[in-house]
C-alpha cells in the first residue's frame, strides 16, 4: 500500500515537473525575442515597421509613462523587443499587433538608458508560418525628465453652451488620471483658464462660468479654496504669487459657411488688468488699456520684471455686428513692458515683434522658465489660433531677438503650449489628426532652443485616439498634483460667499494712469 502510494506521489511529482517544463517552454515561445519565436532566421525587411502612434525617432522624458503601440502590419503574431545599453530588455509578445509594455521594466529599462538611445525591434509572423524582422526603430532618452503631471480641459468639440467640460490631471509617469472638476455638477457651466504659479499647483485659478450661478474665478491655494466675485480673462501669475494679470474680453463666436475649419473667433474688446491677491484690488495702467487697441494674452518673464502680450488695432466701431467689417485685417503684435513689483510701477511700451513685419498675427507667448526663449503662435489673422489651421509655433531667442519655425508643426493648428518647469520641455494642443480634434503633443526643447518631433500623449491602449470624441485644450504642465478635492470645489462654486472683487466690464476704460477698479469702475483717484 506503502509503495502504491509512494509510486503514485512519483508519477504526480514528475507529470507536475513536466508540465512546469511545458509552461516554461510555452512562456519562451511566447514571450521570448524573436530568435527563440522559430527555428529559422527571419526574413529581413528593407524598411521600419508602422505603428499606431507614431513612436519613432523620437526624444522622450526618462520619467514617461509606457509608449504602447498597434504593429499596423498584417500577421498571425507578433514580437516586440524593447532595448538599450544597460538594463533588462523587455519582450512582448502578442497574438494581435497591440504591444502592451509592463510599465515597472519600462520605467527600469529608461532610468537605466537615460542619455542613451532605445531600440525597438518588431517580427511578424506571417499566415504561412514565416517570420520576418523589420529595420529596428531608435528613439532617444533625454536626461531631463518632464514635469510629472498635467492639468487640461477636456470636451466635446461643439458650438453650442452649455455642454459638458472637465478639468482634469494626468500622471505623466503612468495613466493615472483624476477629474478635478466636472461642469455638469454645477448646472453644466463652464470651466476655462485654468493656471499656475510657474509650474507649481499651490496656486491655482480657474475660471467659472455658469446659467445657475455668477461669473466668478476660483482660487485655489494648496487645500483652501476662496472664490473671487470677478470673471478673469486669459491669465498669467506673477512668479511672486502676489498678483496675476489677466484680460477682460469681449470674444464672440461665429461660422464660415465652407472651408477646413468652420468655426472662427474674433475679439470685439478687450483689455489687460492686474488683480493684487493681498489687497483684493484689481488695477490697471494706460499701456494695458489703450482705446483704440485690443490688448490679451498677457505672460510673465520668469524674473517678473516684464509682461508681455499681445495688441492689435481697433478696427471697428460697431460691437454689435458678428462678425464686424475687416475682422479678418486684425494682426497683433507681440508686445513687453516693464513692471517693478517694489513700487507697482510700469515702464515704457516695447514692440519685441510686430505683425507689419511678419505679415501674420502674433498671439499666445509664453516665455520659457529660464527666461532664454518666447514660445508662441502666429496666424493668418485674429485672436484664436485653435481656429486657425495656419496657426504654427514659433521661437525667439530673447537674447538676440531671432525667431524661426519650429519643427514641430503640421499642415493643421498648433495653439496652447506650455513649458516644463526646467524649460526642456513643452507640450501643446494640435489638430494634426484630421483637423478636429485637439490632442496634447510634448516635444523636447535643447539648449540652443531647437525642438525634437513631437509625440502624442501616450495612452494605455493604443487605439484610444481613434475612438476618443473628446478635444484637449490648455494643457499646463505641474510638479506635483492639485491637492485640493473636488467636493471643496464644488462647495465653493455653490457658495454665496466670495471675495468682494469685480471686474471691469464693457468697453475698454478710458484710463491716464494706473487705476483700481470695485464695482466694475475706475474708482476715482
Amino acid at each position: 500500500m506503502y509503495r502504491s502510494i509512494l509510486t503514485t506521489a512519483v508519477r504526480w511529482r514528475r507529470s507536475s515537473a513536466a508540465l512546469f517544463v511545458l509552461l516554461a517552454i510555452a512562456a519562451a515561445f511566447f514571450m521570448g525575442s524573436c530568435r527563440n519565436e522559430r527555428p529559422d532566421s527571419p526574413v529581413a525587411l528593407p524598411r521600419p515597421p508602422r505603428i499606431t502612434p507614431d513612436y519613432a525617432g523620437l526624444v522622450i522624458p526618462p520619467n514617461i509613462a509606457p509608449l504602447n503601440f498597434r504593429i499596423d502590419e498584417p500577421g498571425a503574431r507578433y514580437v516586440a523587443r524593447i532595448h538599450g545599453d544597460l538594463g533588462e530588455p523587455i519582450e512582448v509578445a502578442a497574438r494581435t499587433g497591440e504591444i502592451l509594455i509592463p510599465p515597472e521594466k519600462w520605467k527600469s529599462l529608461l532610468t537605466a538608458n537615460a542619455g542613451r538611445e532605445l531600440h525597438l525591434d518588431v517580427c511578424v509572423k506571417a499566415a504561412d508560418g514565416t517570420w520576418s524582422r523589420y529595420e529596428t526603430i531608435t528613439n532617444t532618452i533625454a536626461r531631463e525628465p518632464i514635469d510629472s503631471w498635467l492639468v487640461y480641459r477636456s470636451m466635446m468639440p461643439s458650438s453650442y453652451f452649455p455642454k459638458q467640460m472637465r478639468i482634469c490631471q494626468r500622471n505623466l509617469e503612468s495613466f493615472e488620471e483624476r477629474t478635478l472638476l466636472d461642469t455638469r455638477s454645477f448646472g453644466n457651466g463652464c470651466a476655462n483658464c485654468h493656471s499656475f504659479v510657474s509650474n507649481d499647483p499651490g496656486q491655482m485659478l480657474l475660471g467659472i462660468r455658469s446659467t445657475s450661478f455668477p461669473s466668478t474665478t476660483v482660487h485655489v491655494h494648496d487645500r483652501a479654496v476662496a472664490k473671487i466675485g470677478a470673471k478673469f480673462g486669459y491669465t498669467s501669475w506673477h512668479p511672486s504669487g502676489k498678483l496675476v494679470a489677466y484680460s477682460i474680453n469681449d470674444v464672440r463666436q461665429f461660422f464660415h459657411t465652407a472651408g477646413a475649419e468652420i468655426h472662427d473667433v474674433v475679439d470685439l474688446d478687450s483689455i489687460i488688468v492686474y488683480y493684487d491677491v493681498a489687497r483684493r484690488e484689481t488695477r490697471t495702467t494706460p499701456a494695458l488699456s489703450d482705446k483704440q487697441r485690443l490688448e490679451t494674452y498677457p505672460a510673465w518673464s520668469p524674473d517678473g520684471r516684464y509682461l508681455y502680450f499681445c495688441s492689435a488695432p481697433l478696427l471697428w466701431a460697431d460691437m454689435n455686428t458678428t462678425p464686424p467689417r475687416r475682422y479678418d485685417e486684425v494682426r497683433y503684435d507681440l508686445m513687453r513692458i516693464r513692471y517693478e513689483i517694489e513700487t507697482d510701477t510700469w515702464g515704457t511700451l516695447e514692440t519685441v515683434l510686430s505683425a507689419a513685419e511678419t505679415g501674420q498675427s502674433l498671439l499666445l507667448p509664453r516665455p520659457s522658465p529660464d527666461g532664454k526663449f518666447l514660445l508662441f503662435c502666429m496666424s493668418q489673422y485674429g485672436c484664436f489660433p485653435v481656429y486657425q489651421p495656419t496657426s504654427d509655433l514659433y521661437l525667439m531667442d530673447l537674447r538676440t531677438g531671432r525667431y524661426d519655425k519650429a519643427s514641430v508643426n503640421s499642415e493643421y493648428a498648433e495653439s496652447w503650449h506650455s513649458w516644463s518647469s526646467n524649460s526642456r520641455w513643452i507640450i501643446f494642443s494640435s489638430k494634426r489628426q484630421g483637423g478636429l480634434f485637439t490632442r496634447p503633443y510634448i516635444s523636447y526643447v535643447d539648449a540652443n532652443g531647437q525642438t525634437r518631433k513631437p509625440f502624442v500623449l501616450p495612452q494605455e491602449r493604443p487605439s484610444f485616439y481613434e475612438s476618443c470624441y473628446y478635444v484637449y485644450s490648455v494643457p499646463e504642465l505641474i510638479d506635483e498634483p492639485v491637492a485640493v478635492d473636488t467636493a471643496t470645489l464644488l462647495r465653493t462654486i455653490v457658495s454665496p460667499d466670495q471675495i468682494a472683487v469685480n471686474s471691469v466690464t464693457g468697453a475698454t476704460p478710458k484710463t491716464t494712469s494706473t487705476e483700481a477698479y470695485t464695482h466694475g469702475r475706475p474708482s476715482v483717484q
